[in-house]
């Protein structure tokens, strides 16, 4: 499992702006970054190398934040890579509440982030259909 960070922000100039400082002071390297918004409020989801201590970096600095367990999966770089993926994930019964990806540069596949409502049988139902889950150590390195 990988851990993601989620803090709610408020949406006004310069919240995001203070929100990824915070991190680049704490020397935490963000692998992915989504943000979703409301007319009051944005959702920041992250992933990073060091999640305990980004998340006392964004605590300290005023920022509320949550952590939830996700699952990362290598997604071929091709057509229909993620349909097989969520149509694996489908077939276990589980349920994607939502999903994000991030790429490698000079890679062959994609990195889908999924949380779902049954993480382990997800997990399971991809490993057996020969997909690969990457590790949080997978997802967390940065290549440097």
């Amino acid at each position: 499992m990988v851990t993601q960070l989620t803090v709610f922000l408020e949406n006004s100039p310069g919240r995001l702006a203070g929100l990824t400082r915070a991190l680049g002071d704490a020397g935490v390297n963000m692998r992915a970054l989504m943000v979703a918004d409301t007319a009051e409020f944005g959702v920041v989801r992250i992933i990073c190398d060091r999640p305990e201590t980004a998340r006392r970096a964004l605590e300290s600095a005023g920022f509320g934040v949550s952590a939830t367990e996700v699952i990362a999966v290598e997604v071929p770089d091709r057509p229909g890579g993620l349909a097989d993926v969520l149509e694996v994930i489908g077939a276990a019964g589980t349920n994607v509440e939502y999903a994000y990806c991030f790429v490698e540069p000079g890679g062959n596949a994609a990195v889908d982030v999924f949380r779902v409502d049954d993480a382990a049988g997800a997990t399971e139902a991809l490993k057996l259909a020969g997909m690969r889950v990457l590790s949080a150590d997978e997802v967390y390195a940065t290549g440097s």
